[in-house]
């Protein structure tokens, strides 16, 4: 049962329409409206083809009847059901402080104590084309769509609501690319009821999946589907780029995380907005606001960091070219800060209220999530790439960031262990280690970890779900 099809027992008293004003949301719309109409809900789903023609050439095209091939047989404009451990990355690094941001509003009541529903609610609906929540059960869980419904039902979404969609680009061999909604997508995976098997729709944008792997990405770069400067603004290439979606998978970009916040105070995204318009503002931003002369983890501190840079890109002329060839007016700079308000109102008056107000701005949820999230040891040793064999850590810390192990890993007495976005095949043994932290990992083989002295993390706040395909043992460690 969908959604849309529940008893409405408790309806919103008054429901909000969504403004579409994210980076992409202006340039899907424009899309949209150029690709067929009328499409039924979950065009194509991923164990269930509802509908969706073939593409030319069927003599090459898989046979669209089969559900397994439901990617393959995806067109633009289709609407794909997909879980989120399904899809690839398109760029290395997110903005954290976004995601802390959602993370500590979906975690907090306040928005239920001001009479609404929980806004990761409304973000899921969003998200799926049907514009925001209208129904809310109690105990209500984002893995669970019958528990909730959107205001408009499956199979009547519109141009508009499926602006708002996020999009993805089918690769070779059907491989899901995610070309926009990787903050978003990556909060809903994060929070504590959606999770790598949280379904969601996307809107097909290509079907690339009859080239080869070079020409994939060729054309991903020719299109400017794909991202390829990390968090400090190098090039990297397309072997770098996560395997999937989760916190410990990508690096942290300051500057696209204070991009975000410079939202409707100093540039709004326009009609037809570039791709990637927040990495671009933030790597012109970079020569012009050092971040290292802010305390980020002070609230008034941030703010007069987003201030800052809100001030820049609002007083700059409107044809000085900011990156890619787009000048400051084609990246939707606001020709009057804060919409002509003053600091106490408008959106930078919204954002800059504690975490103690009815209403908390967004760094100061943001900053609050922040805080619950256990500082990790320093690496001594830092592992990437790909590695065959045994790893012994004998003594120090051996972080494993991305790193893919073919091999058992043991971690000795006194020594520690902290993995982030690993895929280790074999086993991992750990016994009176001083700290072991697995967060967004893939272990093909047995976990055992016995005495931690210190501590043992397998989830919590910041700390991306594990895929653990083997026994697991854990005895006498503090949690």
């Amino acid at each position: 049962m969908t959604g849309s099809d529940r008893d409405r027992t408790q309806p919103r008293p008054q429901p909000r329409r969504h403004t579409v004003r994210t980076s992409r949301k202006a340039a899907a719309a424009t899309r949209v409206r150029g690709l067929a109409a009328g499409l039924t809900a979950g065009a194509l789903a991923l164990g269930a083809v509802v509908a969706g023609g073939a593409p030319a050439g069927a003599a090459a095209q898989p046979n669209c009847a089969l559900p397994k091939n439901a990617a393959l047989c995806a067109q633009p404009g289709d609407l794909l059901d997909v879980t989120l451990d399904q899809l690839r990355p398109t760029q290395p690094s997110v903005g954290f402080d976004q995601i802390y941001y959602k993370l500590g509003r979906y975690s907090s009541s306040k928005d239920e104590q001001n009479g609404d529903f929980n806004k990761r609610f409304d973000d899921w609906c969003e998200t799926n084309g049907q514009e925001e929540a209208a129904t809310v059960e109690p105990g209500a869980r984002l893995s669970d769509p019958s528990s909730f419904s959107c205001t408009v039902p499956l199979g009547e979404e519109t141009d508009e609501t499926r602006a708002a969609m996020k999009t993805v680009v089918i690769g070779p061999g059907g491989q899901l690319y995610l070309t926009d909604g990787h903050h978003t997508l990556t909060s809903f995976l994060e929070t504590a009821d959606g999770g790598p098997r949280m379904h969601i729709r996307l809107l097909v944008t290509g079907n690339l999946s009859k080239l080869s792997t070079a020409d994939f990405w060729r054309t991903m770069q020719e299109k400017k589907w794909v991202w390829l400067r990390d968090e400090n603004n190098r090039p990297i290439t397309t072997d770098q780029l996560p395997r999937r979606l989760g916190l410990a998978n990508f690096h942290d970009d300051r500057y696209r995380g204070l991009v975000y916040f410079t939202r409707d105070i100093g540039y709004r995204a326009p009609d037809g907005a570039a791709e990637y318009l927040e990495f671009l503002w933030g790597t012109w931003l970079r020569d012009r606001v050092d971040l290292g002369t802010y305390d980020l983890g002070s609230s008034a501190s941030y703010l007069a960091a987003v201030r800052s840079a809100s001030e820049i890109m609002s007083k700059t002329p409107g044809d000085t070219v900011i990156a890619d060839g787009r000048t400051a007016d084609e990246l939707g700079r606001m020709v009057e800060w804060n919409d002509g308000k003053k600091p106490t109102g408008g959106e930078f008056g919204k954002l800059s209220a504690p975490i103690s107000d009815a209403k908390p701005g967004k760094p100061a949820y943001a900053l609050d999530f922040r805080s619950r999230i256990p500082a990790a040891p320093a690496c001594t040793n830092t592992l990437t790439g790909v590695h065959t064999g045994p790893l012994v850590i004998s003594s120090g810390v051996t972080c494993l960031d991305g790193a893919r192990l073919t091999g058992p890993v043991v971690v000795r007495a006194g020594a520690g262990l902290v993995a982030k976005g690993a895929d280790i095949t074999g086993p991992v043994q750990a016994v009176g280690a001083r700290v072991v932290e697995l967060c967004g990992i893939s272990l093909t083989g047995p976990l055992s970890v016995v005495n931690t002295k210190e501590r043992l993390t397998l989830t919590g706040p910041g700390c991306t779900p594990n895929t653990l395909n083997g026994p697991v043992q854990l005895v006498g460690n503090p949690s």
